[in-house]
């Protein structure tokens, strides 16, 4: 059971979130340590992509900010929240290790879980790439969408670089751009309609995954069909209430955040705690 929260964080019964993407520039680190800075729960999935080993692999990208999300994650994991860490595609080098059934730092270690909501309904978690015909069957073209994916990231900073000049929030060009395109829609269709058969084949009453970016919360052929989107694109998380009522969280809507405001507010955190140079 969790140590006693401050009153101004808010408490969740479970907290999911996927699509980290740590190690990648795109990844809004910052964001992601502001969310869970300001939320507690008994639960918290970490459901795919938490760590880009993909993007890792090619060059190397750590900030100060990545460390604090780790530290945060395993805080909580230390003060009582039971951790679960499903690997996607993009952090598989962990999957070798789910046979071994480790746990580390708190933090388990598992292909899929089973999560029972309070109100009784049995929801299906798990990450979703197996059920991606691009990731599964053709990786090269995984990893080369992989590539033009970086690239349209890359022209987010810069044109949300120009926004917040002009006095405007954060807001997703890459993810406008692939709302746009006719095929993706198809695409995120076929894998909501594939995950919520496969939730309904097994027995389940709904589904908790990641992957795509695109969080959603709907029902799907009598099942119901959970997206938690990402911390790249829309920095969204799932939560669960204490009576069993499902949230989809647009953190940066919320809290008015724009793209550099969390970064800002540190450096003149930190330029403030510095001590003053004498004569």
């Amino acid at each position: 059971m969790n140590a006693v929260s401050p009153p101004d964080v808010q408490r969740y019964r479970t907290v999911f979130i996927s699509d980290l993407h740590l190690g990648t520039r795109g990844c809004r680190s910052d964001f992601l340590a502001d969310f869970l800075r300001k939320t507690s729960s008994e639960r918290l999935f970490l459901v795919g992509d938490i760590i880009d080993g993909w993007r890792l692999r090619k060059s190397w990208f750590w900030d100060e900010s990545h460390d604090e999300v780790i530290r945060l994650i395993l805080a909580k994991a230390s003060a009582g929240t039971e951790v679960t860490y499903i690997p996607g595609n993009h952090d598989e080098m962990l999957r070798d290790w789910l046979p071994m059934g480790l746990e580390i730092g708190g933090v388990r270690l598992l292909r899929n879980a089973e999560h029972v909501t309070a109100d009784g309904r049995r929801l299906l978690v798990m990450h979703g790439d197996e059920f991606d015909s691009v990731v599964r069957y053709a990786k090269f073209l995984a990893h080369l969408g992989d590539w033009a994916y970086t690239t349209a990231l890359s022209l987010n900073r810069w044109f949300n670089a120009i926004r917040r000049r002009l006095g405007y929030p954060y807001w997703s060009l890459s993810q406008w751009l692939k709302r746009q395109v006719k095929e993706a829609v198809k695409a995120i269709d076929r894998f909501e309609t594939a995950l919520a058969g496969e939730a309904k084949r097994r027995g389940f009453d709904g589904v908790v995954c990641g992957h795509i970016h695109h969080a959603e919360m709907r029902e799907v052929g009598g099942v119901l069909y959970l997206n938690d989107g990402d911390w790249v694109e829309s920095c969204t998380a799932l939560v669960e209430h204490f009576d069993g009522r499902l949230e989809l969280l647009d953190w940066v809507a919320i809290n008015r955040l724009s793209f550099f405001t969390p970064r800002e507010q540190q450096r003149r955190a930190q330029g403030s705690n510095r001590v003053p140079e004498t004569a």
